[in-house]
């Protein structure tokens, strides 16, 4: 490898809000979606330069930020992006809200699929919307789409949107372009519209392959919005930079005024810059990343298998967030992530912040760190739940 993941940097007394959470400092955090991996060298460099210019005024988004997501996108997804959809922002949260908001009225409904990335209850809850559950379904070592309940679940006139979460956190799948065309199809009919967010779509296992909802179809973007930033993907989320991919010019118009609206049409220097030193030159360092991450996960399933053969691991096939059954503890999510924080000084993510029902009896771990890190964590929850 050319780059060094096993380095364990000191991130702690640094306003890290993974790290400085707990005034313990031994409380070792795998929760929140954060790497503890050092940004592409190539990202360090360009911020460096831009510090060196010493002022930080109002940011110009210049024509080589749109080159960049669009010259990524063809050449890692084969998605040609025009320049005039791409409209940015302060991140893919802020992004979801506003695009909520431009599509729904107070009182509408907007459909999930859940056990689902908990903000996606605030986005919605907080634009007066009302949230819709179509839970997936737990087969084996993974999750799959009812679509007898996606589709009556559609069907109810109420339901203005649906928030599709590409590759799902924290199932961590990666939906296939025929279970996104299915989808697709379903909600055209219906005249319920797809907002995607697609924040982890460059953190991608071996021998998985993720899809753009953009490339399902030649008018799959007339009923769609996508989300994406490369905060995920490069360690970046503290920089505030997002993009929304709207094809549809009215639409975009709406979103657009929304997002002046919410006064979130302003964004930092240095989030502009680590966008495009992260496309046009951070590739092989996320390859790298990622093929790390996995033997990180191949590290935690055998550790599993050996100490704590009682929880049962969902199949990674993308994110950095593994999704473990901790039901045959015979304790709920709640218990067993403030035991562990109490007895084991390892915090973990409660599966209830992802769906009450549907994420119970699960805990969310984040495996993207240094190994011995993680071994560490994976120790702590052993002489915890080990006896």
């Amino acid at each position: 490898m050319n780059y060094n993941f096993d380095k364990l940097t000191k991130r702690r007394n640094s306003n890290c809000y993974k790290w400085d959470m707990y005034a313990n400092d031994d409380i070792l955090p795998m929760w929140v979606a954060d790497m503890d991996f050092e940004v592409a060298p190539c990202i360090t460099k360009a911020l460096h330069q831009r510090v060196d210019h010493a002022i930080f005024g109002y940011t110009y988004i210049p024509d080589s930020y749109y080159q960049s997501i669009i010259n990524w996108f063809k050449r890692r997804h084969n998605w040609a992006i025009n320049s005039e959809w791409i409209l940015y922002t302060t991140g893919v949260i802020p992004a979801m809200s506003v695009t909520i908001k431009a599509l729904c009225q107070p009182g509408d409904k907007v459909l999930v699929q859940t056990p689902v990335y908990n903000h996606f209850f605030s986005s919605i809850i907080n634009n007066g919307c009302q949230v819709v559950e179509s839970a997936l379904v737990r087969k084996d070592n993974t999750y799959c789409i009812d679509f007898e309940d996606f589709d009556k679940k559609t069907t109810d006139p109420k339901v203005k949107v649906f928030l599709l979460c590409n590759p799902h956190n924290p199932a961590s799948r990666l939906w296939t372009a025929n279970e996104l065309l299915q989808m697709e199809q379903i909600c055209r009919k219906n005249n319920t519209t797809i907002i995607s967010d697609e924040i982890h779509c460059e953190i991608v296992m071996p021998d998985q392959h993720f899809t753009p909802f953009g490339t399902i179809s030649n008018n799959c973007l007339d009923n769609a919005v996508v989300l994406n930033s490369p905060s995920k993907s490069f360690n970046t989320a503290g920089l505030q930079i997002a993009n929304i991919i709207c094809k549809d010019a009215k639409m975009r118009a709406n979103i657009n005024r929304t997002i002046n609206i919410n006064e979130v049409c302003d964004v930092n220097p240095f989030g502009v810059i680590a966008l495009q030193a992260a496309y046009n030159e951070g590739e092989q360092w996320l390859d790298e990343m990622c093929n790390y991450v996995w033997n990180n996960y191949l590290t935690l399933v055998d550790f599993c298998k050996n100490k704590l053969p009682q929880i049962r691991i969902t199949k990674l096939e993308g994110t950095y967030l593994v999704w473990a059954d901790i039901s045959a503890t015979g304790k709920t999510s709640d218990q067993i992530t403030q035991l562990l924080i109490d007895k084991g000084h390892v915090m973990v993510s409660s599966g209830t912040i992802f769906g009450k029902t549907d994420g119970e009896g699960f805990i969310r771990i984040n495996i993207a760190c240094p190994r011995s890190r993680l071994i560490d964590g994976l120790n702590r929850i052993a002489n915890v739940l080990g006896k």
